[in-house]
């Protein structure tokens, strides 16, 4: 197995980007050749970057004993949103970094052979690639994810961040343009029950003392409501590593 830690240079972002990818041994796990491994881009959150998953999980050992191509990009506090300001973060994930990888290590990039999953500020990216390429990935999985931002924004206790809606305007390009936008995971839900395309599997899972919890039951609730499907977990746990470790374990026996 190999662990590649790289500089990338991105045309979408315009700036040189952490990337941490994983190789498996093509003798490992049966001697499948990099082309034929199934491909799992882990996304970070809000305060992390590209070595998180690997200083806070087991995701090594993990890549080890399934025989997993695992992707680590690093995308800031981006949200995984095409930037008002030009930074293509989401097109940097969905297009740009997997056309990349594919060209440099001859990974797959079949859908049915790639997956995504993130936690926090990287679960709502993980979903909105799922639900706005679908035909990228096979499954998607959300741990803790920041799934109902205009409730995250307005909270039913009425005390506002100025930082966070400041910081969520310089993202989205203002607060007015969020709701309805393809930005806003309520109408990632909308178009997906009304399109006749294919999703991926939706898997999700929020810690039971997690703040996010009632923004990963909006999200559920209203999946539901408009059938779109998808597989919901919720167990003790904040939002904290020691609950991440154990619901990314159980996303990838499930793929």
């Amino acid at each position: 197995m190999a662990l590649i830690q790289i500089d990338h240079d991105s045309e979408k972002v315009g700036v040189n980007l952490p990337l941490n990818v994983i190789l498996p041994d093509d003798l490992t796990r049966g001697g499948k050749p990099l082309a034929d491994r199934k491909v799992l881009y882990l996304l970070h959150g809000l305060s992390d970057d590209a070595s998180a998953w690997q200083r806070y999980t087991n995701i090594e050992i993990l890549a080890r004993e399934h025989g997993l191509v695992v992707v680590m990009p690093t995308a800031g506090r981006s949200f995984y949103a095409d930037m008002a300001n030009g930074q293509a973060y989401f097109s940097y994930i969905t297009e740009e970094l997997p056309a990349w990888l594919e060209a440099t290590f001859r990974i797959s990039s079949t859908r049915e052979n790639t997956f995504v999953a993130g936690l926090s500020m990287g679960g709502y990216g993980a979903f909105k690639a799922a639900f706005l390429r679908p035909d990228l990935y096979a499954a998607a999985c959300s741990l803790s994810g920041v799934l109902a931002l205009n409730a995250l924004l307005a909270p039913p206790d009425k005390v506002e961040n100025p930082a966070l809606m400041h910081e969520f305007g310089l993202l989205f390009g203002g607060l007015d343009k969020l709701s309805g936008s393809l930005n806003d995971p309520m109408t990632w839900l909308k178009n997906a029950a009304a399109s006749s395309a294919p999703l991926p599997r939706l898997f999700a899972a929020c810690g039971l003392e997690d703040d996010l919890l009632p923004l990963n039951r909006l999200f559920i609730h209203t999946a539901a409501q408009v059938g779109v499907p998808l597989h919901y977990h919720e167990e003790s746990g904040g939002h904290e590593w020691f609950f991440w470790q154990r619901q990314i374990e159980k996303f990838i026996l499930a793929i």
